[in-house]
């Protein structure tokens, strides 16, 4: 009888304990806007890769909270991405191959919104991040699909939120 009412008060015990985990917040929150109409974000027929979208959004949550005080919320909404490199309708042997050239450079453009634990805004702006030179000073891992992208998410990161604020 005894270890029937410690089942049940663990089970008790979890259950509220996981609803309120539930509850929480998460901390960094990404939405893609309208991702069918993204610049470019998928494959040579231009059809939206929802695997791009997800290392994106888990890289950006991932980044974002570590540099984010307790407490506090980003909401980080992408309206359109153009991906490194481009598809070269020319060369049909390589129609499906991604070429990455510094002519096809990537761009991402942003809304964000900073807020405190009571949901007052603290920051909140538009951003297009380009870099030119990203085949310069990207070092991540060439088996890495979004490399480039994520270099951009990280630089905006960096200059956005210091660790310092």
């Amino acid at each position: 009888m005894h270890s029937l009412s410690f089942i049940a008060a663990l089970t008790f015990h979890l259950a509220v304990s996981s609803t309120a985990y539930a509850q929480a917040p998460a901390a960094v929150q990404v939405e893609f806007v309208q991702p069918e109409q993204f610049t470019d974000a998928g494959d040579s027929f231009n059809q939206v890769r929802p695997g791009t979208l997800k290392l994106l959004s888990n890289y950006l949550v991932k980044q974002a909270q570590s540099k984010l005080p307790a407490g506090q919320r980003l909401n980080i909404a992408i309206t359109d991405i153009d991906l490194a490199g481009n598809f070269e309708p020319w060369n049909w042997q390589a129609r499906d191959v991604r070429i990455v050239r510094d002519i096809y450079p990537p761009r991402i453009a942003l809304r964000y919104t900073l807020q405190d634990a009571d949901g007052t805004v603290l920051r909140e702006g538009e951003r297009v991040l380009r870099n030119a030179a990203f085949q310069m000073t990207v070092l991540g891992s060439s088996s890495d699909l979004v490399r480039y992208e994520k270099a951009l998410l990280a630089d905006w990161l960096a200059s956005e939120f210091p660790l310092t604020q």
